[in-house]
């Protein structure tokens, strides 16, 4: 059975991007993983994987992207400059398309309009 459009759209989004969703929940400051893994439930509606999510916060901190350190048990997690960088682009690349795509929806609804007046 061939899976909707929207079904693969979303899991491309969400699952496969998830650094985008851990760097935008670190913004707002220090998170354990589990913490963020629940968060990420919270605030953005799915569940990412457990190894998933502590093998991203793995290669985020190995390329620079957030720092951690230890307290106690916990591993708490916090957002670097060129981790702000990657997301700030990372939310503009995504508005660029987001736009892209209403204007040329939008563009050819106007010209449907347009051309069942004539």
């Amino acid at each position: 059975m061939v899976r909707e459009p929207i079904e693969r759209l979303k899991e491309k989004v969400l699952k496969e991007n998830l650094w985008l969703f851990i760097l935008k929940l670190l913004r707002d400051g220090e998170v354990y993983a589990y913490e963020l893994r629940r968060r990420i439930q919270e605030e953005f509606g799915f569940l990412a994987g457990k190894v998933t999510s502590y093998k991203v916060l793995y290669l985020l901190e190995k390329g620079g992207y957030v720092e951690a350190h230890k307290e106690g048990r916990r591993v708490y997690y916090k957002v670097t400059s060129k981790g702000l960088t990657q997301l700030d682009k990372a939310e503009r690349f995504l508005r660029e398309v987001s736009e892209s795509i209403s204007k040329t929806s939008i563009s050819k609804k106007k010209n449907k309009d347009n051309n069942d007046a004539c």
